[in-house]
């Protein structure tokens, strides 16, 4: 019985599975299999997202990547002043004797700002004067007597030519009678001499009067020189007489002025200030490590509160202080609503333009010029990409290498996740 048992097993197992039996294990099969890998996959997803950064849409900004020109420029710090202002200083050490005008009036050109104490300068003119009255003095008498030395030697002259008519006469006489053997050779050569005698007096007197009239010629003009020696003295003080009374050097407002009265004053110290409020430029401070790169003449953007207004780099100060370049630039609107005196603005100084260029909007994700790492924005992922970064002009910077055009770069700061290759964005 037993046996009959095993022989209908046997037989049972060696019949064939049914093709409906056979497609029901398959299905089985396949949908274990799809759940395993259902499994597997969001298990990958799962650690995926856990080790993944991801950051939110409205925590980053994104700018895309076009063609369009752009001016290369270098920014600067900058403070609007007056075009003209001009400070009055003190002339000479005085005081204060007398205020005239206020601080904020409006001052015509000449108007009386201040007066000082001349009393010093008073005593100098007179001191001056004085001097100029004994120069004129010496010459005169330097004329006069140049004139009675002439009158005295021209009558010694006239005295010696009659001497001489009449030596000669007597040497005219002396010859003939030698001839005639009237006189003695010694008498004849007495008579020669006497001549000669009176020639060189005659000769002396008349260098006399050369020589006379030289020295004397010379102490007038040593004269001459210390009179106008004094009177450019003179001229000096008559100018700082005038220069005590400070005047306003143009029309303009008066900014400051020293308001105490009697208070003592030292040269050159500032009495007061005038400057124009209608015409205005802007003195920017630039860093050092442009300096080789600023010009007179390169085009300049001055901005405050999104307001541009354009002008040119007029000079470039040679000192550097603190490391800082000053740049003195003019506007092509000096009198523009907008510009108030010690008002500061940014500036950016262009130095070159380039156009059909690609572009991207600025932002803080950008460090300088050179090749810098930044994130592409391709799908909800932001992929690491090393960018070359050229001119910028402040508001949008050139991509050199590293995007196409239609790239959106990821434009604010998102350095804290440098180490990562991808970024994922989220909503």
């Amino acid at each position: 019985m037993t046996q009959a048992r095993s022989t209908r097993k046997r037989n049972h197992m060696d019949q064939a599975i049914s093709p409906a039996v056979a497609a029901r294990h398959r299905r089985r099969t396949i949908a274990a299999i799809a759940v395993g890998l259902a499994l597997v996959c969001g298990a990958a997803w799962g650690v995926h997202r856990y080790a993944s950064p991801s950051a939110s849409a409205h925590d980053i900004a994104v700018a895309e990547v076009r063609r369009g020109d752009i001016a290369n420029s270098i920014s600067a710090t900058g403070v609007v002043v007056p075009e003209r202002e001009e400070t009055v200083p003190s002339p000479i050490p005085s005081r204060i004797a007398h205020v005239h005008a206020k601080p904020g009036q409006q001052v015509a050109a000449g108007e009386l700002l201040l007066t000082l104490d001349d009393s010093s300068v008073r005593v100098a003119i007179a001191s001056l004067n004085e001097q100029l009255a004994q120069q004129e003095n010496r010459m005169a008498g330097l004329r006069v007597e140049l004139e009675q030395k002439r009158k005295q030697t021209r009558a010694a002259i006239e005295l010696l030519e009659l001497d001489l008519q009449s030596a000669r006469a007597k040497l005219n006489r002396s010859q003939l009678l030698r001839k005639a053997g009237g006189i003695s050779g010694e008498d004849m050569l007495t008579a020669e001499l006497n001549v000669q005698r009176i020639e060189v007096q005659l000769r002396q007197q008349r260098e006399f009067i050369d020589d006379t009239a030289r020295v004397n010629a010379s102490s007038i003009a040593d004269a001459r020189l210390q009179k106008a020696i004094l009177q450019k003295q003179l001229d000096q003080q008559l100018l700082l007489q005038r220069q005590t009374e400070v005047r306003a050097p143009f029309a303009g407002m008066l900014t400051s002025v020293a308001a105490d009265e009697g208070a003592a004053v030292v040269t050159g110290q500032a009495l007061a200030k005038v400057a124009d409020l209608q015409h205005y430029r802007v003195e920017a401070t630039v860093s050092d490590f442009h300096a080789r790169r600023l010009a007179s003449g390169l085009a300049v953007q001055v901005e405050h509160n999104g307001q541009p207004l354009a002008g040119r780099v007029h000079t470039v100060l040679p000192e550097i202080r603190d490391g800082k370049v000053t740049v003195l630039a003019t506007l092509d609107q000096p009198s523009h609503p907008l510009l108030r005196n010690r008002m500061r603005v940014d500036v950016r100084i262009v130095t070159d333009r380039k156009q059909g260029v690609l572009l991207a909007d600025n932002g803080a994700a950008f460090n300088g010029q050179g090749r810098q790492q930044g994130y592409v924005l391709r799908g909800g992922v932001a992929h690491k990409v090393m960018l070359d970064i050229g001119a910028s002009d402040g508001k949008a910077v050139e991509i050199v290498a590293g995007a196409q055009a239609g790239d959106r770069l990821i434009i604010s700061d998102i350095s804290r996740y440098k180490e990562h290759d991808t970024l994922r964005i989220t909503n």
